[in-house]
């Protein structure tokens, strides 16, 4: 049927066929261009019989640069049936088509040019060598031309759309507040704009002074990659290394290691894998994209910064309270983490389980105004030392009340309702139900499973199982039965919190 001859193998050759149902005119085509070159390319040839046969081979080849084309084969106007068929039904509209024709009466010369988009017509008895060199030399051109020019218009197209889905994914991620949800969010936007599979995101600690194993730390990742304890290779520290010495992003082999420093100097550090596929165009559309994520990043990392610092104050300060009153170590750490626990496991979302997390530690703030007397008291409380008791929750509150802080506004709620009660009974108000915000519910779940599965000064710790007996029973009354469920669902995790911070 057809094949293809090429002796030229450093750059790809011009490919051109030759349609003809005389095998002499293919062999003296062939000879007489057999050195030919352009632009240090020779040609390559591809051979069909008949106009069937042309059609199949177009079909099949996408980027044929000239067409030889004869016009009586089976048909008297088989070869004009092929350049309709390219031109209008394969829309190809790029190979130069040289008709050629020894019978001229068959196919007249300018209305075959206008109908069939022909780009030259010759008969065969004028196409001597010099003629069908300079034939082919400028169908050849031409088609170069036009080739480049196509190339950069689907360039402008492509980074255009390219430019479209970087504003959408900087859309996206720009509205991640918390460090470890844009560093997801940027790195799944990199995985969908340059079509990776395995990715991460990396930050330099910046202290110094540490082995390379500790140098670096994992924000976040994507794809087939390995455990985390195996990640830092020998191989990728290197990387890693030559990146940070040099400043600037680098290509090593198929692996992308993009580089943006920040004024905490924690310089951060994309890794990608399998870009040796990556186009120009998606390298460039990364800088472009990175460049804008490079400040909002910076400005993640400063505000998390200021999140952490505020975090770490609200717990020091819950840790001021608890010792004042002598309670168990690390109370206000585990009552955190539960209160976390419960109100991700009740289907609570994120941004607000994330406050009532850090707000928990306030619930006893109030307790600051309370008297050692009556707080440090080792027996029961009279009915006025009571009394006094009682208003640690709306001391807390006027305490907190008026901040426009999320967590400050949390904190004065949890701190004037964490002692009400699902049945109305409780203080300083007297709710019930749904009345009580679902974070002061929820503290008070944590607080008294905490209480008792803790040793204190005047008991000691209860069994698990009596802890969760007692839980179920005050459900309903007490505590809020929804959330005593959820908790004692997720028993094992609490039990872990115990032993992380114990005390």
């Amino acid at each position: 049927m057809s094949f293809l001859e090429s002796s030229d193998t450093q750059l790809p050759s011009w490919k051109v066929l030759i349609v003809d149902d005389e095998p002499d005119i293919h062999a003296v085509t062939k000879l007489t261009l057999s050195r030919f070159k352009l632009d240090q390319r020779s040609l390559a040839f591809l051979h069909a019989y008949s106009g069937a046969e042309a059609k199949q081979i177009l079909g099949s080849e996408s980027d044929i640069a000239l067409v030889f084309l004869d016009v009586v084969m089976e048909t008297d106007d088989a070869g004009l049936e092929v350049a309709r068929w390219m031109r209008q039904d394969a829309g190809n509209h790029f190979t130069r088509i040289v008709l050629r024709t020894g019978q001229p009466g068959q196919a007249p010369e300018e209305s075959v040019i206008v109908e069939y988009d022909i780009n030259d017509y010759k008969e065969k008895t004028e196409l001597d060598r010099k003629k069908l060199f300079t034939t082919t030399f400028a169908s050849l051109r031409a088609y170069r031309d036009i080739m480049q020019v196509e190339e950069a218009r689907r360039f402008q197209a492509s980074y255009r759309a390219g430019l479209e889905r970087v504003i959408d994914a900087s859309s996206h991620i720009f509205k991640l507040r918390n460090l470890t949800d844009f560093a997801n969010g940027l790195l799944q936007q990199v995985v969908a704009l340059l079509q990776l599979e395995n990715s991460m995101l990396v930050r330099l600690r910046g202290a110094s002074g540490i082995s390379d194993e500790n140098k670096y730390e994992v924000l976040a990742k994507i794809g087939d990659l390995n455990n985390e304890d195996q990640i830092f290779t020998p191989a990728l520290l290197e990387k890693l290394n030559q990146t940070c010495a040099n400043r600037i992003s680098h290509l090593f082999g198929d692996t992308y290691v993009g580089y943006f420093p920040n004024s905490s100097g924690k310089t951060s550090l994309f890794i990608l894998q399998g870009v040796q596929n990556v186009s120009d165009i998606d390298i460039k559309l990364l800088e472009v994209f990175s460049s804008g994520v490079a400040i909002a990043f910076d400005n993640i990392l400063l505000n998390q910064e200021i999140t952490d610092t505020q975090s770490e104050l609200i717990m020091r300060l819950g840790d001021v309270v608890e010792s004042r009153s002598h309670e168990a170590g690390n109370h206000v750490r585990r009552m955190s983490e539960i209160c976390y626990l419960i109100a991700i496991a009740s289907g609570m979302n994120k941004a607000e389980a994330d406050i009532l997390k850090q707000a928990a530690p306030m619930h006893d703030i109030g307790k600051i105004a309370t008297p050692d007397s009556v707080l440090l008291k080792p027996g029961k409380l009279d009915s006025d030392e009571w009394e006094i008791m009682r208003q640690h929750p709306g001391v807390g509150m006027s305490i907190l009340d008026g901040s426009q802080r999320p967590i400050l506004r949390a904190s004065a709620i949890i701190s004037h309702q964490h002692h009400e009660k699902f049945d109305g009974s409780g203080y300083p108000q007297g709710l019930k139900g749904e009345e009580i915000h679902p974070f002061a519910r929820i503290v008070a779940v944590a607080d008294v499973f905490d209480a008792l599965i803790q040793k204190r000064c005047y008991k000691p710790a209860w069994p698990v199982e009596e802890v969760l007996a007692h839980l179920r029973q005050i459900a309903g009354t007490h505590l809020d039965p929804r959330f005593v469920d959820t908790l004692i669902n997720n028993v094992d995790q609490a039990l872990i919190f115990n032993e992380r911070y114990p005390g």
